[in-house]
């Protein structure tokens, strides 16, 4: 299991969940890091039958980072609820193209074509438009790219991707919502750095952190 455990006990699982696996299994068919997960626990634990692990929320399949899952119903009713009433807070480093200023709120109504898995930005109003509301601020700037911390106000399809690409600084490597910019194979710069909520049980305010890897675009602020 290559998966990092950044925290567990009797109702929560902290993972680092790495780049380039889906969360759940899907139409690829390829391993996904909930199957992955399950099939690691019952092998640790030496569980007979199905082990429950609950999906409380998701990342993009090519996006890494800290996530949560819920060993128990009860954990994942909480934690869902806690989703529910914004009391999960979610930081996420990324490395877009161009010079943003220092900080910002960017809001969109966003619609997400369900057929070919993409979304766009709409006017208000637009039948199956969502408000998408994110607060972002620069941390770096160098070789015309920018390091930027980005913490979600709402917690839409694809949000970051398509909300910095609609103000003209798509995410490096984004082949989707930047393909203009970017080349094929390019790793997305998308990372979710911190996740914040309270335990489903004690109560406890718990924070847990996960790092982007030491590679291109995020290292090229390393030798500052």
């Amino acid at each position: 299991m290559s998966t990092r455990i950044l925290y567990e006990d009797n109702h929560l699982l902290v993972v680092e969940k790495p780049v380039n696996i889906p969360v759940q299994a899907d139409e690829s068919g390829d391993a996904d890091l909930l199957t992955l997960l399950k099939e690691d626990l019952k092998e640790r634990y030496q569980k007979p039958g199905n082990v429950y692990l609950g999906l409380v929320h998701r990342l993009d399949r090519p996006v890494g980072g800290v996530m949560v899952f819920a060993k128990t119903s009860k954990a994942a009713s909480r934690l869902s609820d806690v989703l529910r009433k914004r009391e999960m807070e979610r930081t996420y480093l990324t490395v877009v193209r161009g010079n943003l200023k220092h900080s910002g709120v960017l809001e969109h109504h966003l619609w997400k074509d369900t057929k070919k898995n993409i979304v766009h930005t709409v006017k208000a109003g637009h039948p199956g438009g969502k408000k998408a509301i994110l607060q972002y601020e620069t941390v770096e700037q160098k070789d015309g790219m920018s390091l930027l911390n980005v913490r979600l106000h709402t917690g839409r399809s694809h949000q970051i991707r398509v909300q910095l690409a609609a103000v003209g600084s798509p995410l490096y490597g984004d082949q989707k919502y930047g393909q203009h910019v970017n080349k094929p194979g390019q790793q997305i710069a998308l990372w979710a750095n911190t996740l914040e909520f309270p335990h489903p049980t004690t109560k406890e305010l718990l924070k847990f952190e996960s790092n982007p890897p030491s590679a291109h675009p995020w290292n090229i602020w390393e030798d500052k």
